[in-house]
């Protein structure tokens, strides 16, 4: 089975698909791992790269289509990123697609504690660059719960609990 853990960021993701993936003795994968190399590559950190992305749409485009590729060639997977369960949906992979939904503020705290020196203005453009983008290259808004098969407010729940939520969900589809 495959399980895609979508949201923005600051969601949880990584935090609650490295969780699910060690519970369910799976392998992990990670969306945003490869848009941060990428951003590394072109010596740029995530914003300036983001602003970038807005003007090649080949960046996104050769990362998503790599991401169906995957999802088409593996099985036994958790895969974290912002179209996991929207490319899954639109492509008719048999994926159990979760979103996490996050209020701004939550991530905002999140992300200015992971990310040390980021400021609000930076998330909040980050943002607006991804929704863009996606909207611009793909017609979609990811953030339309219709393309999930199970949504989570993970604001005031702890890491443990969106997994267990998340395996309860799987365990009543089986």
């Amino acid at each position: 089975m495959i399980f895609t853990v979508s949201g923005e960021s600051g969601s949880g993701k990584t935090t609650a698909g490295n969780l699910l993936a060690s519970k369910l003795n799976y392998k992990f994968f990670s969306g945003g791992y490869f848009f941060r190399k990428k951003a590394e590559e072109y010596n740029m950190d995530i914003i300036e790269f983001s602003n970038y992305a807005e003007k090649h749409p080949e960046i996104d485009i050769e990362q998503d289509k790599m991401i169906v590729d995957f999802m088409k060639k593996n099985d036994n997977i958790v895969l974290e990123s912002r179209l996991s369960g929207v490319m899954a949906c639109i492509n008719n992979i048999n994926a159990v697609k979760i979103y996490l939904n996050t209020e701004l503020s939550t991530r905002i705290a999140r992300l200015s504690n992971r990310d040390k020196g980021v400021t609000e203005q930076q998330i909040m453009a980050r943002s607006r660059s991804e929704f863009l983008r996606y909207m611009i290259f793909y017609g979609l808004d990811y953030r339309v719960f219709s393309y999930y098969d199970y949504i989570i407010d993970t604001d005031h729940m702890l890491p443990d609990d969106i997994v267990n939520n998340i395996i309860d969900f799987y365990k009543k589809l089986k």
